[in-house]
This record gives structure tokens, sequence and C-alpha cells, in this order.
């Protein structure tokens, strides 16, 4: 679609719709309270625009909800699922597929398979639960970003490449024998949903080739990155985003797939790849685990809504439309005075906490104040990613500072309309007048794993003694 006008014109209709959790400041500051300044904690119908995730969170099409109806619900061998598995051999030309109900099902069984004490994943930067199932099966997780990915306010085109060099260099020091594994993340969501250019897709590919090193992706927003190619990448104008995309696979040995993100559905994700040895150590775990070998955990209907919302994902004029809602509200909070990882993603925006919250203190956790006042003031849902979720702490318990003090605001695809955006973007400016009235938090109690989901919090500075 060649648009040129202010207004984002969403490339769809809205056939139905259901109400917003409309509350008053008064509500919101019980239910934070009540919440134990949890965000995940908060009841869906006391939260006005929901920001929190974008995954499984989209809006599935007339088409996905006639596939729905179609769906085979057989135990073994049905229709739906030879559907789904065409679709993604289509798309990835991976011969081993293997259903799962989400993506971190998959990383649970890639890494029981292949994990261990004394291996090393490597990886652009691995996600939060990426990390944790590495680490569950006893194995590091290794991050290798490029350095312009860590300077936020300063805008580069690829700021979810690897750093190819500082890879070899650990690749060398800790021996390919001891690093079964290389994940490129498209896009890299920890660090801002930046895209991954396809140089140094193709870099890092010969790096692991070099060493004897199979490379995945993570590719749960593959469509985003290869439209970030096409827009971006030197070559790559005139390619259709499906040819950007199979290539991005090509380059692969494998990959897996939350497609609660770019397959436009509400659960479900794969495994896929071409080492049957991995593939048939998977599957025995997926029959203990999620399910027989032709649903994984998934109902039929579910494996139909997938195999439709991967063509539907490649559409340039939604592509279009996604790409430039994020950079819209980037635009809107950097105007505001909020400071945030310029460029914006594909998926959300997220806001620099450490910047704009100088005065809270990493082991108050900026990001989560910052997350919970954007709840109290406006009714809007987003996530920490600081010290909260990443979790290390010293000896004596005490958080260690993460290196990034970030809200992400994601978009759920297909729902929220330019209004709704306009509403965060004012929202977030009445906080930018007044943010050294936000107080930082202290932890009450958290677990050793994943704790920003359910740990307990509280304004720092009250009495109580804090249990972790």
């Amino acid at each position: 679609m060649d648009w040129k006008w202010k207004t984002i014109i969403e490339p769809f209709k809205i056939k139905s719709v259901e109400p917003l959790g409309i509350t008053t400041r008064a509500e919101r500051e019980a239910a934070l309270e009540q919440a134990h300044y949890n965000l995940f904690n908060i009841k869906a119908d006391r939260v006005l625009i929901d920001m929190l995730t974008d995954s499984g969170t989209g809006a599935m099409s007339a088409a996905q909800w006639g596939g729905i109806m179609n769906g085979d619900e057989s135990y073994a061998g049905a229709r739906s699922y030879y559907n789904f598995e065409r679709e993604i051999r289509s798309l990835t030309g991976f011969a081993e597929i293997i259903p799962v109900h989400q993506g971190r099902a998959a990383e649970k069984i890639l890494f029981t398979v292949i994990g261990g004490k004394g291996r090393f994943i490597v990886s652009n930067s691995h996600f939060d639960t990426t990390r944790a199932n590495v680490e569950f099966s006893g194995a590091e997780a290794m991050d290798f970003p490029v350095k312009e990915a860590l300077d936020f306010g300063r805008p580069a085109p690829f700021k979810g490449n690897a750093d190819v060099a500082a890879m070899e260099r650990f690749i060398k020091e800790k021996g390919a024998r001891n690093i079964p594994l290389c994940v490129m993340t498209v896009t890299n969501n920890s660090l801002g949903g930046q895209p991954v250019s396809m140089e140094n897709l193709k870099a890092v590919r010969n790096l692991t080739a070099k060493y004897g090193i199979p490379m995945f992706l993570d590719c749960a927003r593959f469509a985003e990155n290869a439209y970030f190619i096409k827009q971006r990448e030197k070559g790559y104008a005139q390619r259709p985003v499906k040819e950007i995309a199979k290539e991005m696979f090509e380059l692969a040995d494998g990959a897996w797939m939350s497609s609660k993100k770019d397959a436009l559905v509400n659960i479900g994700g794969f495994l896929a790849m071409n080492n049957r040895d991995w593939s048939a150590k998977a599957r025995q775990l997926l029959i203990l685990t999620e399910g027989f070998n032709t649903y994984g955990g998934l109902a039929g209907r579910d494996l139909e809504a997938i195999a439709i919302g991967l063509r539907e994902v490649l559409d340039e004029n939604y592509l279009q439309y996604r790409i430039r809602s994020a950079a819209y509200l980037g635009e809107g909070l950097l105007k505001a005075g909020v400071p945030i990882i310029n460029p914006p993603g594909g998926h959300g925006v997220y806001v620099n906490a450490k910047e704009f919250l100088p005065h809270i203190k990493p082991q108050n956790f900026p990001a989560q104040a910052l997350a919970c006042a954007l709840y109290l003031e406006g009714g809007i849902r987003g996530v920490e990613i600081g010290t909260l979720m990443f979790g290390k702490r010293d000896r004596n318990g005490q958080y260690l500072p993460a290196p990034m003090e970030l809200v992400r605001l994601a978009m759920p695809r297909r729902v929220y309309t330019q209004s709704h955006i306009d509403y965060v973007i004012e929202v977030f400016a009445w906080l930018a007048r007044h943010k050294k009235q936000i107080r930082g938090l202290e932890v009450v109690e958290a677990p050793p794993i994943l704790p920003h989901f359910t740990a307990k919090l509280r304004p720092a500075g009250k009495p109580q003694p804090a249990k972790v």
C-alpha cells in the first residue's frame, strides 16, 4: 500500500468488539495494592489498554475463525495437523515439524535434549523463558549483542544483530564441543524488538558452520524481522517479504516459534528441524509432556488457525500498518520527553526507565516502578524488563542491577486503533511532567526462577522486613 497520509489506517474492518476495563484511579490504586505491585496479578477487566505482551493477545481474522470451525479434532492423524505441517514446511523448509502448545514448551523440550551442565548456548540475546529453560537444563545462556544495541538513544537499523567477533572468541575459549547450539532471536525481543539483518544472519551462519555448531532461529516474530530487512537492507526493497522470510530460514538448521506472535493466534507453537536424532528424542518428550505427535497439546482447531495465520502475517499491507503503528507510538513518546530504545522495534516500544527515573536506584526497580505508575495513572499495563526480570542476586540475596531498566509496551496484533495509542502517549506525557513523584519498590518475596511473574513487592521504605 502506497501510503502518504498522517492517519494510520488499519487494513481490516472490525467485526466484533469487547468492552475495555474502565476504572477510577482509586480503584486502580486498590488493585495495585491487592496485586502486590505486580502487574501480572492485575485482573484483565481492571486494565484499560493492555500492553503486557503481544503473545496470544491478538485478534484472529474471519478466515481463522472459519478454520476453527473446520478443525479436525481426531487424536491421531488429524487433517488439521497435516495442514499445519504443510504450511510450516513450505515456509521454513525443515523436514521435522513438531507441534507444541506454545514457544516455551519447544524450548523446554529442545534444551532437555541438547542442554546440560558444562554446556553453553550462544545467542544475539535470549528472551527470559529461553534463558530460564537453558539454565534449568544446567547449561548457560550467553548473549552477544552488538554494541549499538545498548546505546538505546542512538538510532541504528539492525540493533538486533549478534557480535560475531565476540561470539567467535567465546567459542574458541570454551570449545565448540561444549556449545551445542547458537540461537538467533528474530526480532530481538529482550533488546527492544530490534531486527537482525540478513547480512548478520549469514555471518553467524558462516561462523557456526566453521565450528560445526547448529544455528536455530527463535522465529516468534519472523515476519516483522523480514519486513524490516525489506525496509532497511540494501538489495531487499523489491523482494517479497515471504521470499525474505524463506531466505532467513534457509540459513538455519532449525527453529522454534511461539505462534502466539506472528502466526496471529491465541495459543500454539512448533519446533522444526532437520536433525532426525534430535527430533526423535524431542518427540519422545513431546508425547510425555505435551501430547501425541499430531497434536502436541493443541486442539485441531488451533492447528488450523496457525496454518492460516502464517499466510496472513506475510501480507505486506498488514506488516506496513503493524510496523508504522509501533513507530507512531515511539515518535509520540519521544516528543513527550520519554526516552525509548530508538528506533522503535517491531512489536512495541521499550521505554528507558533508568534514564527516565534517575532518582530510583536499580535495587528499587525503576522499570517496575514506572510500569506501576503507568497503570495507576492511566490503566495501561506494560511489563518490566530489568533488575526484577533478570533476577540475579548476590550471596546475601540482594538483587544485582541489570544492564537495562526497560518498560516494554507490547502491541497486541489487530486489537487497538490509533486513538488508543494517542491515549498512551498522553498518559506518558503526564508522567513525564510528574516523574519525580514516582517511588521505587522493594521485594517482599520472590522465587529464584522467573521472579517477575509472581514476585510480591511494596513501595520502598515501608517498615516490614523483606523476605526473599
